[in-house]
């Protein structure tokens, strides 16, 4: 992973803030940069008071006044608009892989990403949105033939369900059917037959299981299963440090996402 420019052969490190410091990911992140000579943490939000950390940690972000080079976010979805505000007001791009976010949520987005580049994704993994590729193709053939489950589970702690990258994945497979499906999340109180026109989402939350995902096509003689399952945390810390190292060479404002760096890599390799 690099997150290094280069200024006349001069090496420069990138200088990131941890929103959600506190939190499991924030913890994460720490680790790998102080790991990595690439990146330096300068500061981190929290809606927690009196957290002590190695760097100074703020509960209302303008009140960090040094210079910051691209924020990433793994908080919560209250923490959003104070963020926004930060972001905004001192021009710093912002990588956000929180979810749970509500309509009103959604258009404060985009409305920063009218001043500021933001990358937004639900999973930072690659492997996922590796996935949500095959998920469309597989949705692309098999068409309304098949019925479309997804499982999700996560651990006891996770405050969202559906998660998010559930809901992507079905968005993926949406977009490839000929018909739009309704989302079911919920059976018990439905006394009747699945209709064909409709993707079950099911959560599962227990112990400490990092993120599962299973979408099951179930034909009538066949079922295919796609499934993602991350072993660590690790996974979606480094996804998120390849989206602020993207980030941070992007010059104009608007919405970013995953597709955005995976074309990135892809031109890169070539």
């Amino acid at each position: 992973m690099a997150a290094l420019f280069y200024r006349k052969g001069e090496m420069i490190m990138t200088n990131l803030i941890l929103s959600g410091c506190s939190g499991r990911m924030g913890h994460v992140l720490e680790a790998l940069c102080r790991d990595s000579p690439e990146f330096h943490v300068v500061a981190g939000f929290t809606l927690l008071r009196g957290e002590q950390r190695e760097f100074p940690v703020y509960t209302v972000p303008l009140e960090f006044t040094g210079t910051a080079d691209v924020v990433i976010d793994f908080s919560n979805a209250a923490a959003l608009t104070p963020l926004l505000g930060f972001c905004t007001a001192r021009r710093v791009p912002v990588v956000l892989a929180t979810t749970g976010y509500c309509q009103a949520q959604l258009e404060e987005i985009a409305a920063a990403a009218e001043q500021i580049p933001v990358f937004r994704s639900a999973n930072m993994s690659l492997g996922i949105n590796v996935l949500l590729d095959l998920v469309r193709k597989a949705a692309s053939i098999l068409g309304n033939d098949y019925d479309i489950e997804i499982v999700e589970r996560h651990h006891n702690k996770k405050l969202d369900a559906p998660s998010g990258t559930a809901l992507m994945l079905a968005d993926a497979a949406a977009s490839a059917l000929p018909v739009q499906p309704e989302y079911v999340f919920e059976r018990q109180s439905r006394r009747q037959p699945r209709s064909a026109c409709e993707i079950g989402i099911s959560s599962v939350r227990g112990g400490n299981i990092v993120g599962d995902h299973t979408v099951i096509f179930a034909g009538r003689n066949e079922v295919i299963e796609i499934k993602h399952s991350a072993m660590s945390r690790e996974v979606f810390a480094s996804g998120a440090l390849k989206a602020a190292r993207f980030l941070v060479g992007v010059a104009r404002p608007g919405q970013y996402s995953m597709t955005d760096l995976m074309a990135q890599e892809i031109s890169q390799a070539e």
